[in-house]
């Protein structure tokens, strides 16, 4: 378990996008001080960086936006809810995974629906 109180969200997902992408910041640094293809590469291994992170986040070892629970905290716990997707997660919306619909949702949706079909009032 962890040391502090606290979730630092710390995942597998992110640091090893934070390492490819300090790798492809130093690229940029060489093609800043001349080594032509220096940018385009640098620039390309950044991309990569954030594919990589994507594709690890969405195979279960990143988190999701908010609080995790206390026994997810450790570096190497796989979240195994990802394959369902994360609610309010830009990444996992872009992948098409949305988290099932509660019945509260659905029922809202419903209202919303039946309000809107029935025009001003």
């Amino acid at each position: 378990m962890s040391a502090h109180g606290y979730d630092e969200g710390h995942t597998v997902a992110g640091w090893a996008g934070t390492a490819v992408a300090a790798v492809g910041a130093a690229v940029i640094g060489l093609g800043v001080c001349g080594w032509t293809p220096g940018m385009a590469v640098g620039a390309a291994v950044v991309a990569a960086a954030g594919v990589l992170t994507w594709a690890l986040h969405l195979a279960g070892w990143g988190k999701g936006p908010g609080s995790r629970p206390k026994a997810y905290w450790p570096m190497g716990a796989r979240d195994h809810t990802a394959r369902g997707g994360h609610a309010e997660c830009l990444g996992c919306r872009m992948a098409g995974r949305r988290p099932a619909a509660t019945a509260a949702a659905v029922a809202a949706t419903a209202t919303a629906a039946a309000a809107a079909a029935e025009g001003p009032r």
